[in-house]
């Protein structure tokens, strides 16, 4: 799993690439700690690049999305796959998403800064 952070002000998009489970999913809660930790209100992820999400990575995204909300914020998952999509609509966890259009870096970007080692966080 890799996972690529980008702060502007009191925002952060987070990119997940790769597979979301009972191994990394820990990487993703602690990523999240820290934009709230670092004042961030607004946390964005973007799961374009995310191959694989079990029930660890959804109680993942919960567990933000709740911390993030007593935090005073709000968290988004954009561009989930349908496998992610199903997932969210069988557990009723759809409220999770947003529509509004996110404002991050390129994929290509985000592969740039990845390939060049300079993600957040780089859990295996």
């Amino acid at each position: 799993m890799n996972i690529h952070r980008r702060d502007r002000g009191s925002h952060a998009t987070i990119t997940l690439a790769g597979e979301l489970d009972l191994e990394t999913a820990h990487s993703v809660r602690v990523v999240i700690e820290d934009c709230l930790g670092d004042g961030i209100r607004t946390v964005d992820i973007d799961l374009a690049l995310l191959t694989f999400c079990d029930v660890s990575g959804l109680n993942a995204f919960l567990v933000a999305s709740r911390l993030t909300t007593t935090a005073g914020g709000a968290l988004c998952l954009h561009h989930p796959s349908p496998m992610l999509t199903r997932l969210l609509d069988l557990t009723a966890t759809g409220f999770l998403l947003d529509d509004r259009p996110l404002v991050s870096a390129s994929r290509a970007a985000v592969a740039d800064d990845l390939a060049a080692g300079r993600p957040t966080s780089l859990a295996s």
